[in-house]
């Protein structure tokens, strides 16, 4: 699949989340086989660009490219300068973000409450394709609710306006993560459209990968949540749609040293003490399946010191390899 000029080497995407897709998950993410992680949305606010969580969320050290960054917010001039400043540190992908449900999103008229007005969603998008020279991708939901699936016309619009790929997520901005997945839409999508597009949501093993993509003839799929506590699961992918076969699950001590260096990467990110905190629930989704995991996880949460959280992690590593 290529992106503009960027050829990637298959088409299993990470999804931007929020609070979960820096720069600590990406490169373990893409180090499993990921083609591309889109990093967490970054607000398109001025006032904002300057904040530690901002500028947190644009470290891309020693991340491989293509670099793609998600921007959100309701303006198309606000977009079309945020667009233009990441570019300039070095975004070589821009992501508009028309998919998030959450509340703080939509009460200020960004993410998937874009939806809704479809002649905005046309105004952003021509205003930062015409701002960059960098290829410009789209997030979005099937709709604002069941009742008002307005996908294939958002996706038209989409790409009308100069975007190069779609990601959909296969539920509308109401049904925020609950209940199942629908793909009808998503197949109608591609139906219609030239350019690209992802399927997301409910993919969490490598099968469900492969009938998502025999369901909806999309290009490519895009994990998510699936993906917490698992980053190998790009890898299982990635191994099962090209031969068909089921790769081993990870020994516990490939578990353990990916664990560990995911904390290192948040504590060099975060510092030591946001990083402990960060870390936690990424330690949790590691073990929560494993025997001991929840003891372990109670016990993290009551550490504040990185060097403790990570003693505390290897010891548990070390007595369940041995």
């Amino acid at each position: 699949m290529h992106i503009g000029a960027h050829a990637l080497q298959n088409a299993v995407f990470v999804a931007p989340m929020a609070g979960i897709t820096d720069r600590p998950f990406r490169r373990l993410a893409r180090r499993f086989g990921a083609a591309l992680a889109v990093s967490e949305m970054v607000s398109a606010r001025p006032e904002l660009a300057a904040s530690r969580k901002t500028r947190l969320r644009l470290d891309h050290a020693g991340e491989p490219g293509p670099v793609s960054v998600q921007i959100a917010g309701g303006d198309p001039a606000m977009l079309a300068q945020a667009a233009r400043a990441n570019v300039e540190l070095g975004a070589q992908i821009i992501d508009i973000n028309m998919g998030c449900p959450a509340k703080k999103v939509c009460n200020v008229a960004a993410g998937s409450a874009l939806l809704s007005d479809e002649n905005l969603v046309a105004r952003i998008v021509e205003a930062v394709v015409a701002a960059v020279p960098v290829p410009v991708t789209v997030k979005i939901r099937t709709g604002p609710s069941p009742e008002r699936r307005n996908a294939v016309r958002v996706a038209r619009i989409v790409e009308a306006a100069g975007a190069q790929l779609v990601a959909i997520h296969g539920r509308t901005r109401a049904c925020m993560f609950e209940g199942r997945a629908e793909y009808d839409t998503i197949a109608e999508v591609k139906s219609r459209l030239r350019i690209p597009v992802l399927a997301n949501g409910d993919v969490a093993t490598p099968e469900e990968a492969r009938r998502v993509l025999e369901l909806t003839g999309a290009d490519g799929v895009m994990i998510g949540r699936a993906a917490q506590g698992r980053p190998w699961l790009f890898r299982e992918i990635v191994h099962y749609l090209a031969t068909g076969e089921r790769l081993a699950a990870p020994p516990a001590a490939e578990v353990g040293a990916v664990l560990l260096d995911h904390l290192d990467g948040l504590y060099d990110l975060y510092g030591p003490e946001q990083g402990a905190r960060v870390a936690r629930k990424h330690i949790g989704w590691t073990v929560r399946a494993l025997p001991g995991g929840e003891r372990l996880r109670c016990q993290v949460n009551s550490l504040h010191v990185a060097e403790a959280q990570r003693a505390a992690v290897n010891d548990y590593f070390e007595r369940l390899a041995a």
